[in-house]
């Protein structure tokens, strides 16, 4: 039984390293070892699992189905075990991360690098990518997400409040004035950020009811940033997340505007998949990043 671990822990560190050099250097196992694991496993199995050439290595379809259940096999063999040895141990192993890009650019790259300086047993894998990851097909450990829970599959833990603005150049306020309620945003022209949750349908609250304002205009890009330079370019008014706009602001580039209408927004979340067992690892992170935030405010 522990060799045949052995050589299913072997492939799925090969892949996930990207080839046998690699997984032998992040391992601490010789490149002839991974190798022959794989061998004898592909053999046991009778099926091959992996493609192999001298610039590239990729799974079968076979090896794509294999890969998938057998590493979370391992992972909850991994968290049972972090779990009955040891809960003060130091965290160690690969980390996988998904957050947004430009929150993440801006804000989380900070305290992860500062998480890894001070864990060195830990690699990290961080994905900046603006899309909604399948935690388990994809085999995350945690995503870090603005946003509020929608799947019950999953578990969150609010890690630190957030905001957002409405704003516009002072060149569109001169314009067109300074709406003075959600409503007159249907006169003007909006950018809309298609990354956000409802588009071009804002959400505001007035006398303590939630109110939805389609907004439209001559802008719609999938990014933050890409909302926030078209508004400093004067093309409208934009919905931003704080941690874009609060320098703009500051800098007179950009005037907020229905301050008193806007809603309470979703938290930072630590967002992982439902298991008895939550890893030493995952653990460390989310208290980490709790004390983080809690140190250093941030509006996102």
């Amino acid at each position: 039984m522990t060799q045949d671990l052995a050589r299913i822990r072997a492939f799925v560190q090969v892949f996930d390293a990207g080839g046998f050099s690699a997984a032998a250097r992040i391992h601490g196992r010789s490149k002839a070892l991974l190798s022959k694991y794989v061998t004898d496993l592909e053999d046991y199995l009778g099926a091959r699992l992996m493609n192999r050439t001298t610039r590239k290595l990729s799974l079968t379809e076979a090896g794509e189905a294999y890969y998938r259940e057998v590493r979370d096999i391992l992972t909850q063999l991994d968290d049972l075990d972090a779990t009955i040895t040891d809960q003060t141990a130091a965290p160690r192993g690969i980390l996988r991360i998904s957050a947004p890009r430009n929150f993440g650019e801006r804000t989380l790259l900070d305290p992860l690098f500062e998480f890894t300086r001070l864990h060195p047993d830990v690699t990290l894998d961080l994905r900046l990518e603006d899309r909604m990851v399948d935690l388990v097909e994809e085999g995350i450990d945690v995503a870090l997400r603005i946003s509020r829970m929608s799947d019950t599959s999953l578990i969150a833990r609010k890690i630190a409040e957030t905001s957002v603005a409405v704003c516009a150049a002072p060149s569109v306020i001169k314009a067109y004035g300074a709406p003075k309620t959600p409503e007159a945003l249907k006169g003007v022209p909006c950018i809309v950020d298609t990354n956000m949750t409802g588009q071009a349908n804002w959400q505001f609250v007035e006398d303590g009811k939630t109110m939805t304002v389609h907004v439209d205009g001559p802008v719609r890009v999938n990014s933050p940033v890409g909302a926030l330079v078209a508004a400093q370019k004067g093309l409208g008014f934009a919905l931003l997340p704080s941690f874009l706009s609060d320098s703009a602001i500051q800098k007179g580039e950009l005037v907020p505007v229905l301050v008193d209408y806007l809603p309470q927004r979703p938290f930072l979340q630590a967002v992982y998949p439902h298991r008895r067992h939550l890893s030493g690892k995952v653990r460390a992170l989310i208290d980490f990043l709790v004390d983080w935030f809690e140190k250093n405010p941030v509006n996102a």
